[in-house]
């Protein structure tokens, strides 16, 4: 019998009660010809490797990472509480020790998701893979944590969350956003003044191969984690980087999946997008499962495969070797940067207008953050949209201090009920959701 070099653990949620419409790429098909992959090829006769059943997580779980308007139940529904109740149930396994590591495969999924959430951006309501970490520190004390995006479309949500956020290193690996949406993940987007240079983005150019995956992995993301030295990788895992996959632009295949995840190491792998649903999805699973458990995965190959057939060209390689000399020197120099970011001021700003793609709602910010030499800064988010909601977000982050903590209460009670429909406080000092509206 094959044993596990690595106990691992996996959880399996395909959603059948939700989809965006009956043919939308994102369905449930998307898990059950993996669940079918990994019964037919018998990974649970694998010693070692484990199903759990995915928990529920909780209103309080969701208001620890989200702002929702206008509340968390108008932009979810209990499948989004399931798909981060299976994340959540992989990363307590690996916390209490019950496995080494572990997969949730679970939809909907959550990386275009922000802090301040009106509605659903790139088929996604709640960041699943935020509130999980956020539970996991809150729970667990979690400090240093490394997310490493790999899904095709940059995690423009998971960035937005830990922008503000020295403890929290976000990587994203990703075709280029001015050839894919959310049009995002440039190199000079590097994070807010306080956590300079712990936003890392390295976009990749159409039809980059896995040569091209590999190398960025091996010289760029591999370095960059030895530094930060995290006590937790988590991967979210988007397999839509395949050369098969139908709305991406890229040539990765389910063995360069397979060696990446066996390179990178991830304690934590959380499903994003993917969807070739039939040629590629049951067999980059079959081969991230194995990597992760440490079994062989070199015979894992899709039908069709052909490596001469998607092999990236020089000008491809060369390309992504400037990219990985330009992310370097931004890693390198991210003290100066941050610096150069904060200057003599007291608050930093800046102003965004965000598109609801999925829903076709439009989100005007205007955020505030405190520059402090002793936590992350309290934040404040002056946020309205076309669907007439505007609200005060005042966020006080975990281990604040007490500058930051007096500064956002003033910020939350000195704001006027007249001005806003809502004044949301989210003080994760005490763990702890306040809210207040016209009525209230």
């Amino acid at each position: 019998m094959l044993s596990a070099k690595y106990k691992t653990g996996l959880v399996f949620f395909p959603a059948f009660d939700w989809a965006i419409s009956p043919t939308h790429p994102e369905r449930e098909e998307r898990l059950l010809y993996t669940q079918d992959q990994v019964f037919e090829e018998g990974l649970f006769d694998i010693e070692g490797i484990t199903e759990f059943k995915p928990d529920l997580v909780r209103v309080q779980d969701v208001e620890r990472v989200h702002f929702c308007v206008p509340d968390v139940w108008a932009v979810t529904t209990e499948s989004h509480f399931i798909s981060a109740g299976g994340a959540k149930t992989i990363g307590m396994a690996v916390m209490d020790k019950k496995v080494e590591r572990g997969f949730a495969l679970v939809r909907p999924p959550g990386h275009h998701a922000m802090r301040i959430v009106h509605g659903a951006r790139g088929f996604c309501n709640i960041n699943i893979e935020a509130v999980m970490i956020e539970f996991l520190r809150e729970s667990y004390g979690v400090e240093k944590v490394a997310i490493v995006d790999t899904d095709c479309h940059h995690g423009d949500g998971t960035q937005d969350i830990y922008w503000h956020d020295p403890n929290t290193l976000f990587i994203s690996i990703h075709q280029d956003g001015r050839t894919l949406y959310p049009g995002s993940g440039f190199i000079n987007e590097w994070g807010g003044p306080n956590a300079a240079g712990t936003t890392v983005n390295i976009p990749l150019p159409p039809n980059t191969s896995e040569e091209g995956f590999l190398y960025a992995l091996k010289n760029m993301i591999l370095p960059i984690l030895d530094d930060f030295k995290p006590d937790l990788i988590v991967n979210s895992a988007g397999q839509d980087n395949h050369y098969s996959d139908p709305i991406t632009n890229m040539n990765f295949s389910a063995q360069g999946y397979a060696e990446l995840t066996s390179l990178l190491k991830p304690d934590i792998a959380v499903l994003e997008g993917g969807y070739a649903i039939e040629g590629a999805l049951p067999y980059i699973n079959v081969g991230i499962i194995l990597a992760m458990a440490g079994v062989d995965y070199s015979k894992v190959k899709e039908p069709d495969y052909n490596a001469e057939r998607i092999r990236q060209t020089s000008e491809v390689t060369r390309y992504i070797e400037n990219v990985g000399k330009k992310v370097l020197g931004v890693w390198q120099g991210r003290e100066v940067l941050k610096q150069e970011l904060r200057g003599k001021k007291k608050f930093a700003e800046r102003s965004r207008s965000i598109f609801y793609d999925t829903d076709n709602i439009r989100e005007k910010q205007d955020e505030t953050i405190r520059i402090c030499d002793e936590c992350a800064g309290a934040l404040r988010i002056d946020s309205a949209s076309d669907r007439g909601n505007r609200i005060l977000a005042v966020h006080i982050p975990t281990k604040a201090c007490k500058n930051c903590t007096e500064i956002g209460y003033q910020w939350y009670e000195s704001a006027s009920s007249k001005e806003f429909d809502m004044v949301l406080l989210q003080d994760r000092t005490r763990d702890k959701y306040i809210k207040r509206g016209r009525k209230g």
